[in-house]
């Protein structure tokens, strides 16, 4: 069976163009060493994408009311 695996380039975003910024939203900054991605950034024009963890398939689909749901 062949997977394909696609990478994301490793960055922390702080703000995206046509976002508002974390401290508008009232979001606490990031922890010192973690980096923190925009749902935008990770999901695309996608409504659900793929993430391969340990071996393992998970799927995140973003809902009809905004939420991100994360199942096996």
């Amino acid at each position: 069976m062949s997977t394909t695996v696609h990478t994301l380039p490793r960055q922390t975003l702080a703000h995206e163009p046509g976002m508002p910024a974390a401290s508008s939203l009232g979001l606490p900054p990031p922890q010192p060493g973690r980096r923190r991605l925009s749902s935008q950034s990770l999901m695309g024009q996608e409504r659900e994408i793929e993430i391969e963890h340990a071996g393992q398939l998970y799927r995140l689909r973003l809902t009809s009311l905004g939420k991100l749901i994360l199942t096996k």
